[in-house]
């Protein structure tokens, strides 16, 4: 899902990217930016403002979290440092909203959905390191249906339209379906089944 975003928004993105890489602006510096602005979004989301939270996250943070890429390859910046910072500083993000959201869900006493807040944490971690522990392990692993993306706009939609046990509950759903995907697929990659041809005729 996340390729096929990245094509259909490339007539928006590259024209942006080619005017911050024109300023000198490193690649590195809108990722740590995009961090920034996510934590900004959790204070405001915390401070019990959803909606301007969502729209901070989802229309301006999430955007240039995909600019920077683009800025890495129009000034040839792609290394394997950029990758890992980027890596780690979505991590931070997207935790840093899920707390200012449990926060927000303290203050409002809705204790019901505090856990399955938590359990959404918890699987948006687990996504993303599934992925990590795979490929440290020389295996692809992009399978499953909610990448980091539809998380995030999950998120977004969710506080924009303050329906949050909703989209806490999809979110938690569907990050551990997705974590139990990557794993299934690293089972069958490390176990194949034999072929059939091959095998002795007793």
């Amino acid at each position: 899902m996340e390729t096929w975003a990245r094509d259909r928004t490339k007539f928006i993105v590259e024209p942006i990217a080619k005017g911050i890489a024109k300023l000198g602006i490193s690649a590195n510096t809108i990722t740590l930016l995009s961090l920034l602005l996510n934590i900004l979004a959790a204070g405001v989301i915390a401070n019990d403002q959803p909606l301007w939270g969502g729209l901070l996250m989802g229309l301006i943070a999430m955007p240039l979290d995909a600019i920077d890429g683009a800025v890495a390859r129009l000034l040839n910046q792609q290394n394997a440092f950029g990758a890992f910072f980027d890596s780690v500083l979505d991590r931070f993000s997207e935790g840093a909203i899920l707390i200012g959201i449990t926060i927000l869900l303290i203050h409002r006493q809705e204790y019901p959905s505090i856990p399955i807040c938590l359990l959404a944490l918890l699987g948006s971690q687990m996504v993303s390191y599934t992925r990590a522990r795979a490929e440290g392990l020389k295996i692809e692993c992009k399978v499953g249906w909610f990448p980091r993306l539809p998380r995030v706009i999950i998120m977004a939609v969710g506080l924009i339209v303050d329906q949050l046990p909703v989209a806490l509950s999809v979110l938690a759903i569907a990050s551990l379906l997705t974590s139990l995907q990557r794993i299934i697929h690293v089972y069958r990659v490390t176990h194949p089944v034999e072929d059939s041809s091959e095998m002795p005729i007793s």
